[in-house]
């Protein structure tokens, strides 16, 4: 756990931060060069009651390329092959 989610964990009642960070689990962020995937809260961060994708600048651990990265909903991440 991060020191912000550990700090907002104490502040907040724990419904609160059940909430959160089940809600942070939820997003991933993606590397746009492998497509290598993991959960925002494990990299510590927090993402909750928010809605859209965003995208982070920074380094995967997987392909060790510099870029952008997108962060989206889990069930947003792939889409679906119906269309």
């Amino acid at each position: 756990m991060s020191q912000i989610q550990r700090l907002l964990g104490r502040i907040v009642p724990r419904s609160w931060a059940t909430s959160m960070e089940s809600e942070s689990r939820n997003w991933i962020v993606r590397c746009r060069s492998c497509g290598f995937e993991r959960s925002l809260w494990e990299l510590g961060g927090i993402r909750w009651k928010a809605t859209g994708s965003k995208w982070t600048w920074g380094r995967c651990p997987n392909c060790g390329k510099r870029g952008l990265h997108t962060i989206s909903r889990r069930d947003q991440a792939k889409p679906s092959a119906e269309a």
